[in-house]
């Protein structure tokens, strides 16, 4: 009976599934880099839990910075631990970038990285997609030199993409 039906099911359920991931980037290669990045002044709120959640505290700080009539600038993301060490659940500094005569708007906390080396992976595709394929490509090129990923990572998304 399967014999007759799996054209049906191939059209009906995998390839809306493949074609939702090739949407989203899933197939997109990730370009990993040793470059220089920052300097970075951002404002941020402290956030700890599930890594699937940090959006709404990015919005939460978001709104901080429409209510003081502040620019936002590129979304910043500084993981300050590791999720494959707990499950998924991490503590982060979440928030925007700002210029470098911008006012903290209130609430919110004064974060700055200095200009130094990184591996940088970019990718194109969906935001809940992205992290974990930038992840495993830098784990996968940083492997056979002996290194792994060490925290704080920092990951940003220009302004123009983040909605």
């Amino acid at each position: 009976m399967f014999k007759k039906q799996w054209p049906v099911f191939v059209l009906a359920f995998v390839l809306p599934i493949l074609a939702v991931f090739w949407w989203w980037g899933g197939f997109n290669a990730v370009n990993v880099t040793e470059t220089v990045a920052g300097p970075y002044r951002y404002a941020y709120l402290d956030y700890e839990g599930p890594i699937s959640n940090m959006r709404k505290s990015q919005i939460a700080a978001l709104d901080r910075f429409t209510d003081a009539h502040v620019t936002a600038g590129d979304t910043i993301s500084v993981i300050l631990t590791d999720p494959r060490q707990a499950n998924g659940k991490v503590r982060a500094q979440l928030g925007y970038t700002l210029d470098a005569a911008a006012a903290i708007p209130a609430g919110l906390k004064e974060g700055r990285i200095e200009r130094r080396p990184v591996y940088a992976a970019r990718i194109h595709a969906a935001v809940l997609l992205a992290p974990s394929k930038a992840y495993q490509a830098l784990d996968d090129m940083l492997e056979p030199l002996g290194k792994g990923i060490v925290m704080p990572t920092v990951r940003t998304v220009p302004a123009s993409r983040s909605g």
